[in-house]
């Protein structure tokens, strides 16, 4: 599984049309941090996940001001095409799957 990236033109069109739980991630290639949460996150969320994605904020920045993305990074888990929560976890191997089977087993958060 690798990240595929998304822009402003697919964002929404792109995850409509993904079944089951996803994940992007909102980083930039300048952020130390970020290089190595997506070298990390297809590992890290073996079987949790359907699809992984990312955004580079630097290109798309209307969808970072739309989603108030103002830490990098930062991690959404959508199900079935919509919005479900912010992952307010930390990203490895050991925590995010936890993370994300809780999130899945709330209700969806209100999209930022």
């Amino acid at each position: 599984m690798h990240l595929i990236p998304l822009t402003e033109f697919n964002f929404h069109a792109t995850l409509a049309h993904t079944s089951g739980a996803s994940l992007v991630l909102f980083g930039s290639p300048e952020c130390g941090v970020c290089r190595k949460v997506e070298k990390l996150l297809p590992a890290a969320v073996n079987g949790t996940a359907a699809a992984l994605y990312k955004v580079d904020v630097q290109q798309a920045t209307a969808l970072a001001r739309a989603f108030d993305i103002f830490h990098l990074p930062t991690l959404l888990l959508y199900r079935n095409g919509h919005f479900h929560a912010v992952m307010n976890c930390e990203i490895t191997p050991a925590a995010l799957p936890g993370a994300i089977e809780a999130a899945l087993a709330k209700p969806a958060e209100e999209e930022p």
